[in-house]
């Protein structure tokens, strides 16, 4: 089971929508596939229409064998999701009060591995235990980040965190969001991206309407508009991850 997180410490960057979309299109190529909802706002439970809710909380959540009370439905075929709950506000709590603090993410997604091909996490944004936790459990970071001066620096944090700790062994995948090729700062940066930050994925996700419209259909783009511009990209930058990560090889 491979596991990608979409993580920024910044808020505000297009992080669980374009989570939400990868996952359906991981999904809708027959990938049998889970998406964590980590985040106590549950926008992605909410994309997905399901309640926000985990029955007894983050303590009960993490004491659980057996996975299949966890795991909700979607209206989408091969796509499962393990919802958000408000109790994950005091995620990081509890994973301080147990052995290892920095791995107990890591243990209790091996629950999943036998049934799972790929899980998603969607992350809070912060730098906290819980993305500590992230950090040691990911296969690939997709990091995605405004071309704008404040959204470059949240990055260059990220890497700094995983340059001092050798033993990670994610791959960072950063990549252009929420573009706007009318303001001259976005348009800019993109050109000069290959000097400014290794890596970066080619492919970019515009600020587009359509994607604010998941909010009121309650569903992936390729889902209620599969020949927007928006789907096609999402479609894109899954195949240039599934590419660069090597993700058939497993």
């Amino acid at each position: 089971m491979k596991v990608i997180a979409l993580y920024n410490i910044k808020g505000g960057v297009g992080k669980t929508a374009t989570c939400v979309n990868l996952a359906y299109t991981c999904a809708k190529s027959g990938i049998k596939t889970l998406l964590w909802d980590l985040d106590s706002q549950g926008a992605a439970s909410y994309y997905l229409n399901v309640k926000p809710e985990v029955k007894g909380g983050t303590k009960k959540l993490f004491k659980t064998k057996e996975i299949g009370g966890l795991v909700k439905e979607t209206d989408i075929e091969h796509l499962d999701l393990l919802p958000a709950d408000f109790s994950y506000r005091h995620m990081d709590l509890y994973l301080d009060s147990g052995k290892k603090p920095k791995k107990q993410m890591g243990e209790f997604l091996k629950r999943f591995e036998d049934d799972y091909e790929v899980l998603f996490l969607d992350c809070p944004p912060s730098f906290s235990l819980v993305s500590e936790n992230v950090f040691n459990s990911a296969d690939v970071m997709l990091v995605p980040l405004i071309p704008t001066t404040l959204s470059m620096r949240t990055y260059e944090q990220i890497q700094e965190y995983t340059g001092e700790h050798k033993k990670l062994t994610l791959k960072l995948m950063p990549f252009f969001s929420m573009v706007d090729k009318r303001k001259k700062l976005h348009v800019e940066t993109i050109a000069d991206k290959e000097n400014r930050i290794t890596g970066i994925m080619q492919t970019s996700i515009p600020y587009l309407s359509i994607i604010e419209y998941m909010g009121v259909r309650r569903a992936p783009v390729g889902l209620f508009a599969p020949k927007s511009q928006a789907a096609a990209l999402f479609e894109q930058l899954w195949t240039e991850i599934v590419l660069r990560a090597k993700l058939n090889s497993n």
